[in-house]
């Protein structure tokens, strides 16, 4: 079974309102083992409306749109189900009296534009709305070469559409499918190697057309594997994934850090606590997101002893007392050793890391941003590759520390002075 979901509304296809409808119904949807193929938004023009709805209901099995239900002559949503489904407008009376209760039990009158909101496409029935004024909409819509389309309309408004999804229609759709199937998700964070790098290395996994699926998606370096299954229930999926995530952990080693909503900074934080350990940061080029990030992962146990923000030279060797970096170039090993064990040893944590201006050359092989990890045995000197994007230079350097921190907390050896993994 394929859907397709429709968001209708000017605000929505000009960009004032954020579309957060079709992201919640998708998820819905998917739970309820359907296969979300498109996303359409529309403004309030009825052609347009007319010409989604028939592409629609011609190449998916299910159809739910939001918005376009109110009274006013922009909401057409109901007129345009109907031109494309090729019936005409009926009223329910019991959807107008309902209507008009609803009024009267918040003390107004209703408008008599409001009436048009009982109007149904012929053979529809309506979706208890029982937080607003408009009712939904369901019709099954014939089709000559396959089952009907089911189409159903509902309020754009988040408080009246989720209770009518989870009353009225997601048990017809749950009900319509007959056979139980649920579609599930598992995500493995991964840093440490660039995209097609990474695809590289799990060639099969990624085709096309593999049961269980593998998806790549990446985010400020982060690189996100997502595995796909259906079946009866959660535990049938759960175990159709389990060899393809075993596979992903077997071949990726420290390259993979965590599942799901895991960052970084969450992953280094439980082994600090794990080990009743703390962590003290001085960072240049990272612009605080290295101290930031952390105090956020553990905000009940901090593991983050403290944090300090460089700004120059002249900063850091007022902090530090050594008179070496009045020599050094901002972007120097030496100010990322300096910073890490200074602060290491002056809020008394267990680590430190320190990080470095960003090079003055941004792009090509030269471009390196110096970290270093000072520890209760020794400081290791780093090397990343900073060449990037502009746009995550910041936050791509940030999870750089922090994989650094997470290797050296895992006792994995990292290629001091040299480019250490990304």
């Amino acid at each position: 079974m394929r859907a397709e979901i429709i968001a209708i509304g000017d605000e929505i296809i000009t960009g004032q309102r954020l579309d957060t409808n079709t992201q919640w119904l998708a998820e819905r949807l998917t739970e309820l083992g359907v296969d979300v193929a498109f996303h359409t938004t529309i403004g309030d023009n009825l052609a347009d409306n007319v010409e989604a709805f028939k592409l629609a209901m011609g190449r998916v099995d299910v159809v739910v749109a939001t918005g376009g239900l109110g009274p006013t002559a922009d909401d057409l949503t109901r007129e345009s189900i109907a031109a494309a489904a090729g019936v005409g407008l009926v009223r329910d009376e019991a959807s107008l009296t309902y209507i008009r209760q609803l009024f009267d039990r918040r003390g107004r009158t209703m408008p008599e534009r409001n009436a048009v909101q009982a109007d149904f496409p012929e053979g529809a029935t309506a979706i208890p709305n029982e937080h607003g004024t408009a009712p939904g909409v369901e019709l099954h819509v014939d089709r000559a070469d396959r089952l009907p389309c089911s189409v159903f309309a509902l309020p754009g408004v988040p408080a009246e559409m989720r209770p009518m999804w989870e009353q009225t229609v997601a048990p017809a759709i749950a009900s319509a499918r007959g056979e139980a199937r649920v579609i599930r998700h598992r995500r493995i964070k991964c840093f440490g190697v660039g995209e097609s790098q990474l695809e590289a290395m799990l060639p099969d996994l990624i085709r096309r057309g593999r049961e269980p699926s593998v998806g790549i998606t990446v985010s400020d370096a982060t690189i996100t594997l997502r595995i796909t299954a259906a079946g009866p229930d959660d535990d049938a999926c759960r175990r159709a994934m389990e060899p393809t995530a075993a596979t992903i952990y077997e071949i990726l080693g420290t390259i993979a850090y965590g599942e799901e909503e895991d960052e970084l900074e969450d992953v280094d934080s439980r082994l600090l606590v794990n080990r009743h350990q703390t962590v003290a940061v001085a960072e240049w080029a990272t612009g605080g997101l290295v101290s930031e990030w952390l105090a956020k992962a553990a905000p009940v146990e901090s593991v983050l002893a403290g944090g300090f923000l460089i700004g120059s030279l002249k900063q850091l060797e007022q902090l530090t007392g050594e008179p070496a970096l009045r020599d050094a170039a901002p972007s120097d090993s030496l100010v990322a050793t300096t910073a890490a064990e200074w602060v290491r040893r002056t809020i008394g944590a267990d680590y430190g890391i320190g990080v470095a201006a960003f090079p003055p050359i941004q792009n090509g092989g030269a471009a390196k941003l110096c970290i270093s990890i000072a520890g209760p045995d020794r400081t290791r000197r780093l090397q990343f590759d900073s060449a990037t994007h502009p746009a995550i230079r910041q936050a791509r350097a940030a999870k750089q520390a922090l994989n650094a921190l997470r290797l050296v907390l895992l006792a994995r050896d990292l290629p001091e002075e040299t480019q250490a993994p990304l």
